[in-house]
């Protein structure tokens, strides 16, 4: 980290990783690997001051090397430390070859990072179109996060600058450091570094090189202490990583018309990379709306002035129980409705999660059955083709060979296409919806239940075998697989949560890259929370370590509960953690510790959830009313129409036998008429 903070930010990051049990020795050079004797493992390191110390691994941490095979088979000149010595315009000693990013070597150095890569494609760009741009000093800012603890930097870290003074805030009780690099006048800023709290890293890192409002030392002070507002100025870059400038987040509210972050990252691709600057840019996106009179809402839809966290609250104080109570009490509806209490297709399945995830009855019972989307109403995803999935839940992947020969026989039957999925269960796809009833009759009655791949609820539990089976497992992350997936199965939320269980740190499992990732460790658990592999992956944040079984349990109990109640529509765990007032470290304080005194009903939300649960497909079964709803037809004749026609793909056409309507194959109108819809189909 010597290059990327200073000594006073290294002594606090050593204290933070060692309160994490890790123990860090600074100014060690070591002479020497040893082995064991009679073995080429190594067994000891050899120091040169004298002192030695017993290992089992070394893991040898050297930065980045120059991938420049190529560079140097083409004999092209090459740097000290590697990489393709290239000019200001990243043109090597070959008139006709460029290189940039980590390949290329400018002024004796190689930089290993993604702004700098970005800003010498666009002098290149320039170049090749008859330009004469070069390339400007990189920016080396960086934003780390190092075993849980948040470690930022920017522009004159070390106060190399001549003049240069240093504004310091640290707390080694609260495990802190701040400092701001300024121009002798202390007006200036020059570079910053943070540790353990780099909240004011995205507002700062723009105004390098500006003047700040005020007294420079107000910025490092703790959150609500009365900061100055910083005024970016258009030029100031907010993502580094594309390049771009407060300015062009302003006019894309001011002249494109966008009025929201998603619109703004879309038209100027910040914050699409790395995603650091995110809060700034929405900042910037709800200041400018405002400013052009547009008022920033929160309101779930036309139908509800609450937000969905809002509404969620009011729902369950008042203690209503229907979509038509819900938008009387505190909706309104349109002029030009339909009809009375109508809603629309967002606060309608909002409110049907609200009141799912409240314990209010099956999806399908009374007037939450018309509330319901697609998948949702007919309790299956639908395909491309308009046929439906069937996903059992196989807990923890564990199944047994009647379970398996049961799964393939009604898959065979049906003619359904399988597929074992990366969350240990078995897909089968192709079932129409009249036969989701016989399908689901034949399932459960081998003791399976809905898997829930069709609603915003718990998707699958994933683990790897744990110390049951495997050498390196130090917890049973089978068991506890099993026990979190029977625990939160039929949890509906914001949006599909999926959960990791690790048996050891080598995380066959992919826990972080969960909602809940669940990581074993010598002394119990690892929890991490908000991560996902959606259109932005994201690594979960460590939310605690070394749990035991009954602490993991309720700290991921309250997490989830406190997620469901304040999370916005359509909102996954990382951005939902990642926009919370306070981040993890307030997450930490509520889950934890209780800071706001809702534990308690957290955890009795969870109990009530868990004791009412009931598989939603088994209800469906016992109940002829919730079967009426899989008839294609209110006539549809118990067996289908014996006049469709089969046809292969050589053209071959016959009449449709029963064992083709059972396999799902799909079927033409008639043999008369087949040849012309098969013309079609091709």
């Amino acid at each position: 980290m010597g290059a990327q903070i200073d000594l006073g930010g290294g002594e606090a990051l050593k204290r933070r990783i060692n309160d994490l049990g890790i123990a860090v020795r600074c100014n060690s050079q070591t002479t020497q690997m040893r082995p064991r004797r009679g073995s080429q493992d190594v067994a000891r390191l050899d120091f040169a001051d004298g002192g030695t110390l017993p290992v089992d691994v070394v893991v040898v941490a050297t930065g980045i090397t120059a991938r420049d095979d190529l560079v140097r088979s083409a004999g092209l000149a090459t740097g000290a430390r590697g990489g393709a010595i290239v000019d200001e315009g990243c043109r090597t000693q070959d008139p006709d070859v460029w290189a940039i990013g980590e390949v290329a070597c400018i002024d004796g150095k190689v930089v290993g990072l993604v702004a700098p890569g970005y800003a010498m494609a666009e002098v290149v760009v320039d170049r090749l179109l008859g330009g004469d741009a070069t390339v400007p000093a990189p920016d080396t800012a960086t934003k780390l996060k190092l075993q849980g603890v948040d470690v930022a930097s920017f522009g004159d870290a070390f106060g190399r600058t001549e003049g240069a003074v240093e504004i310091v805030w640290a707390d080694p009780i609260g495990g802190t450091y701040k400092k701001l690099v300024m121009s002798d006048d202390a007006r200036t800023l020059l570079g910053g570094v943070f540790v353990g709290d780099i909240a004011p890293y995205a507002s700062l890192r723009p105004m390098l090189g500006r003047e700040l409002p005020g007294d420079p030392g107000a910025f490092l002070l703790p959150e609500g202490t009365g900061a100055p507002a910083l005024e970016l100025p258009d030029e100031a870059t907010v993502c580094s990583c594309n390049n771009v400038t407060a300015g062009t987040i302003r006019s894309a509210v001011t002249e494109h018309g966008c009025t929201d972050v998603e619109s703004v990252k879309s038209h100027t691709t910040a914050g699409t990379v790395c995603g650091s600057c995110l809060p700034l840019v929405k900042k910037l996106t709800n200041t400018e709306l405002v400013r052009a009179g547009v008022e920033v809402s929160n309101a779930l839809c036309e139908h509800f002035d609450l937000s969905r966290a809002q509404l969620f609250d009011a729902v369950r104080v008042a203690e209503l129980h229907t979509f038509s109570a819900i938008i009387e009490r505190f909706g309104r509806v349109p002029e030009d409705a339909a009809g009375p209490g109508r809603g629309c297709d967002i606060c309608r399945p909002t409110v049907a999660s609200i009141l799912a995830s409240q314990g209010n009855g099956h999806v399908l019972e009374g007037e939450q059955a018309t509330l319901q989307d697609t998948n949702d109403a007919l309790l299956a995803n639908i395909q491309k083709d308009g046929t439906y999935s069937v996903v059992p839940r196989i807990p923890g992947g564990e199944i047994t060979p009647a379970g398996l020969i049961a799964i393939g026989e009604v898959a065979q039957d049906f003619g359904l296409y399988t597929k074992i999925t990366g969350g240990a269960r078995i897909d089968m796809f192709g079932a129409r919806a009249e036969q989701l009833p016989e399908i689901w009759g034949r399932l459960v009655a081998h003791g399976f239940e809905s898997g829930h791949a069709y609603g915003k609820s718990l998707r699958t539990v994933k683990s790897c075998v744990g110390s049951t089976w495997c050498r390196y497992g130090v917890q049973d992350s089978m068991s506890m697989a099993v026990l979190l997936e029977l625990r939160y199965r039929g949890l509906r939320s914001p949006h599909k949560l999926k959960i990791g269980v690790s048996g050891c740190a080598r995380e066959c499992a992919e826990a972080r890259g969960k909602d809940v990732g669940v990581i074993a460790t010598e002394k119990g658990w690892n929890l991490y929370v908000g991560g996902n592999g959606g259109f932005t992956p994201r690594h979960a944040d460590l939310l605690a370590e070394d749990l035991s079984d009954d602490d993991l349990l309720r700290a991921v109990d309250r997490f989830l509960m406190y997620y469901i109640r304040c999370a916005d529509r359509l909102q996954r765990t990382a951005a939902w953690v990642a926009d919370l007032e306070g981040g993890i470290d307030e997450l930490r304080r509520v889950v934890l510790e209780d800071s706001l005194g809702i534990g308690a009903d957290l955890d009795a939300a969870m109990a009530r959830h868990v004791d009412a649960y009931e598989d939603e497909w088994k209800a469906v079964l016992d109940d002829p009313e919730k079967l009426r709803r899989f008839s294609s037809f209110v006539n549809a004749p118990a067996m289908p129409d014996p006049d469709l026609a089969w046809a292969d793909r050589r053209g071959q056409i016959r009449p449709a036998t029963p064992e083709d309507h059972a396999s799902g194959t799909t079927l033409l109108r008639s043999p008369t008429a087949a040849r012309t819809d098969l013309e079609t189909i091709r």
